[in-house]
């Protein structure tokens, strides 16, 4: 795991100095090495921070070969890299390294861009092809890995955070537009929250040369077209292939020449890796629990439950509301996105423990909910749209109770009473309404009360539903398939990889730790995907298919656990602690005043509302707060104009 910055210009020498101010800002990502290559006629610039993981002697980059006509940055790991090695040995290569980055090089000299699709990982890279005068850059498949790019006079700039593109001269800006629809929920696979910054898409590779720059998918999720002939399988063969590729995918996951540990929540996801870790680890592995100060919110209890089933050692990180509040701004200056929990903040805690017991690579669960159907909104999706292959009555008696309960609307705080026009466009679009982007809709309806006039008169009339599926292949990975694979496609696709930033990649890299996710290698994905939704989840039971592949390593308390979403405690919910006044402090500032797109006498006077209301709705406003916060925290730490 590393942090990368690479400059290309068109005409004029690179400045040395920016490349170097780029890189010198992602000391946190890469603190065992720092290295720049800058070409023959100073065009071309790379420059890596490195961490080191495989080959702590010689894994150094920039990496060249043998001609010094390739040249590689790469940030993340290329798994099953030994293997490769070989064959690349057997066709005449002398490897200069014993890293695992180096076969990237060598795998394009071989077969050009289409290298990617012979690795397997998490990954984000540049190589500059001497010869060609060509810049390849490429991302993995789930966008677990962050690649940012922009045009800046005449130069392209890519780095691993936005912060980099900034040190390195690229203006900061705030994006309006993006800002608008990311108040939705509707996040595009290629922008930011920074104006004329843009991320390289999941799946994407990108190639630069001095006419153009161009973007490419090389992967996508293919779900299987309802009707199409797919080889069925029983539950039990679909149980079996889900344990075999989840045991090969977390076994190469613990390649490391340092010390691997876990991160455990004590949910079924994060319980699973660190059980087959713990059947292929030749020593108890050590599991990190974070141990929040609200029993609603502490899994400590299920966590130890997973420990003592996987003979593991257990670190548990307490974490209060003063601990969230002091460490909130940091966590947003390395996530770089706006936040609706205080998650980021645990989160970056968590690394920091991690890193303090000396470790630098965990294994986490990320990923599972998304690929197996896990949250609440997948649930109901599948009891709204798409109940083929369920039991007739079980699914006729789960809605009725959830109707006479009233937790239709309860079980996820979504479903406006009338579908809006917007809505009805992408009901008119897919034949149904993702739950999740339902939900989202009453979220930002809540919250119009609150925005300024100016904002809204640009913004208000605007169709986001619209912007956002003109960027989506809606005939080619969307028409034909189940409701909800489409759901879960659109989730995936949009909102995982800015939570990978803000719980994931931003979060562990505030502290140079590696987080590696068993659940998204490709193979598995692939695998999980062609496994009918009345798998996947049946009944109330989501992630039906996981929980029975991975019950021999799960405790009972684990296996019969109905899921838990990762948040932190609401800052509402105690008022006199440090975040909530945090919270108050900052929107009452004179520095929120100067956020464009809230009006601040309106904010005031929703603080002002807060003692009246009761625990439901304090929880409920709890995600505008934190936006809010969040937000004036981005604007303040990068001087966002």
């Amino acid at each position: 795991m590393c942090g990368i910055v690479a400059l290309f210009s068109r005409q004029e020498p690179i400045s040395e100095t920016s490349l170097k101010r780029g890189i010198d800002s992602l000391h946190h990502r890469g603190p065992d090495a720092q290295k720049i290559w800058i070409s023959n006629n100073g065009r071309v610039g790379l420059g890596h921070r490195r961490l080191s993981i495989i080959d702590l002697t010689s894994g150094d980059q920039p990496i060249s070969n043998q001609d010094d006509t390739l040249h590689i940055i790469a940030n993340g790991e290329f798994y099953d890299f030994e293997r490769i090695q070989q064959d690349l040995k057997q066709k005449g290569y002398n490897l200069r390294t014993h890293s695992d980055s180096e076969i990237a090089i060598h795998l394009y000299n071989e077969f050009g861009t289409q290298c990617l699709h012979h690795l397997r990982g998490e990954f984000a890279f540049v190589i500059w092809d001497e010869r060609n005068q060509t810049l390849f850059a490429a991302r993995d498949r789930f966008g677990i890995k962050p690649l940012y790019y922009t045009m800046h006079g005449d130069t392209l700039y890519l780095a691993s955070e936005v912060k980099a593109l900034l040190a390195a001269g690229v203006p900061a800006n705030w994006d309006h537009e993006f800002w608008f629809r990311a108040d939705l929920g509707l996040f595009s696979p290629d922008r930011t929250f920074f104006k004329n910054i843009y991320q390289v898409p999941p799946g994407h590779f990108l190639l630069a040369s001095d006419t153009n720059i161009q973007l490419h998918r090389y992967w996508d999720f293919d779900y299987p077209i309802t009707g199409d002939a797919q080889p069925q399988q029983s539950v039990e063969d679909y149980i079996e292939q889900v344990r075999h590729t989840l045991n090969e995918s977390v076994k190469l996951r613990l390649r490391a020449d340092v010390p691997v540990g876990c991160h455990l929540s004590g949910g079924i996801d994060s319980s699973a890796v660190l059980g087959i870790a713990a059947t292929h680890a030749t020593e108890p592995i050590t599991a990190f629990t974070l141990a929040f100060d609200h029993e609603d919110y502490n899994e400590e209890a299920f966590a130890r439950e997973a420990v003592a089933k996987a003979g593991a050692n257990h670190q548990v990180i307490p974490i209060t509301q003063s601990d969230l509040a002091e460490h909130f701004a940091d966590a947003i200056w390395h996530c770089e996105m706006v936040c609706i929990n205080a998650g980021a903040a645990a989160k970056y805690l968590l690394s920091r423990a991690v890193q303090n017991a000396g470790y630098k690579v965990v294994l986490t669960g990320e990923g599972a909910d998304e690929i197996f159907g896990g949250y609440v909104h997948s649930l109901m999706d599948m009891l709204r749209y798409n109940t083929k292959g369920q039991d007739e009555q079980t699914i006729k008696h789960i809605l009725e109770e959830l109707k006479r309960n009233n937790q239709v609307s309860a079980a996820a705080g979504f479903l406006p009473e009338e579908i809006s026009k917007p809505l009805a466009n992408v009901e008119r679009l897919l034949g149904f309404v993702p739950t999740w982007i339902e939900a989202n809709a009453k979220g930002y309806a809540k919250s119009l009360s609150l925005y300024s006039t100016a904002f809204m008169a640009h913004f208000g009339q605007q169709d986001a539903y619209r912007m956002f599926f003109n960027e989506i292949d809606v005939k080619g990975q969307l028409a034909k398939r189940e409701p909800v694979h489409q759901s879960l496609y659109l989730w995936s696709k949009t909102v995982l990889p800015y939570l990978f930033r803000i719980l994931g990649d931003g979060a562990e890299m505030a502290h140079s730790t590696e987080g590696r996710l068993p659940f998204l290698d490709h193979l598995v994905v692939e695998a999980v995907r062609n496994i009918p939704v009345s798998f996947k989840i049946r009944g109330m039971n989501v992630k039906y298919i996981l929980r029975e592949a991975v019950k021999p390593y799960l405790p009972d308390m684990v296996y019969n656990r109905k899921k838990h979403p990762f948040f932190a405690p609401p800052s509402t919910l105690k008022q006199s602690e440090p975040l909530h006044q945090l919270i108050q402090d900052t929107l009452r500032s004179s520095a929120f005043a100067s956020v464009p797109f809230y009006n601040q006498a309106a904010v005031v006077q929703f603080l002002d509302q807060i003692p009246e209301m009761n625990e439901n709705q304090l929880a409920s406003i709890d995600p505008t707060l934190m936006k809010m916060l969040s937000t004036c925290i981005l604007q303040e730490r990068f001087s966002l104009t």
